[in-house]
């Protein structure tokens, strides 16, 4: 058994998560206090008590995220867990990769998601942008509707999560002429999500350029273990370069099939979900039915997959 990590991004979270994990494992409960320190805000108290509207703000969720995978990561290390051949976070679960990585400090990536979450909000105001999945339509048909959708608009696919399921982004409009398109074009499912900010097109470009003035004053160091970027779905070890691949992920496509099949062409053959759901291990399934993955968000999960690497089953 080789084992990769995979952080999940927002989405995942969901009011009182992780609570049953923290039960057993104190790194969950230290994590979170460590995570308010930084930001002067009780998350654990946000993330078990809600309201679900709060905690689904984006400069909220992406650091109650971020400290839940790390939170994950540390329990995994306190139990005598391996360390993984590789890590990749999707979307915002990149920075988590990052810290767990060595590469970022905990409390610095705390505040600069809140700030990443921030840049994206205030990039397209609330109703003017939005997101789409579809499903059962290939890479090539979703992003040929989308040029036929634009109509001068901005609508582009930019996660491409597994095999037949694509999301889409852009101005609410010309997401929902794509949506239609794609139910005509025989899609299984086309539905908008509920979010507030076009993640990953080019109405993030904005943000984009905050987060990099931002990351000029972080500190970077070359990971401890590699770090699969979004954006290129390949590992960057120089500082400079892991800053360009967090600045580019904000406006382009995340490339979760080609950064999951880079890892497993590089010997992965279990993937822990080390976090909230277990949104990735699905997709993941869909990706490489040779790989094994394993969600880690409570107890069971974490037993389950500490079982699996010390048989190396």
């Amino acid at each position: 058994m080789t084992t990769a990590f995979v952080f999940p991004g927002q989405g995942s979270q969901s009011v009182g998560m992780l609570a049953d994990l923290a039960e057993s494992a104190p790194e969950v409960r230290a994590t979170f206090d460590e995570a308010s320190a930084a930001l002067g805000e009780d998350l654990w108290a946000l993330s078990q008590e809600g309201p679900e509207e709060a905690l689904n703000r984006t400069d909220r969720t992406q650091p109650a995220m971020l400290a839940a995978g790390v939170a994950v990561w540390r329990a995994w290390q306190a139990r005598g867990g391996g360390r993984p051949v590789a890590m990749a976070g999707h979307s915002l679960g990149e920075y988590t990769a990052l810290v767990c990585a060595g590469s970022l400090a905990f409390d610095e990536a705390v505040r600069l998601v809140a700030d990443r979450g921030c840049f994206m909000q205030e990039a397209v105001p609330a109703g003017e942008g939005a997101m789409a999945a579809i499903l059962g339509l290939d890479d090539e048909t979703v992003m040929g509707l989308c040029g036929e959708a634009a109509q001068g608009d901005v609508v582009q696919a930019v996660n491409f999560n597994a095999p037949g399921q694509v999301v889409i982004a852009g101005d609410t409009a010309a997401v929902e002429r794509a949506v239609a398109a794609a139910r005509e074009a025989g899609a299984k499912r086309a539905v908008t999500l509920p979010v507030s900010v076009p993640s990953h097109c080019s109405r993030m470009h904005p943000a984009a350029e905050r987060l990099a003035d931002r990351l000029e004053g972080v500190a970077l160091n070359s990971p401890e273990i590699p770090v699969i970027h979004n954006v290129d779905a390949a590992p960057a070890n120089d500082p400079a370069a892991i800053r360009d691949a967090l600045v580019r992920q904000v406006e382009n496509p995340v490339r979760w099939v080609a950064s999951i099949q880079h890892m497993a062409a590089d010997g992965a053959t279990d993937f822990v979900e080390a976090g909230p759901g277990k949104v990735l291990a699905g997709l993941i399934k869909r990706i490489d039915r040779n790989v094994r993955p394993w969600a880690v968000a409570d107890a069971a999960g974490l037993e389950a997959a500490l079982q699996a690497e010390e048989g190396k089953a």
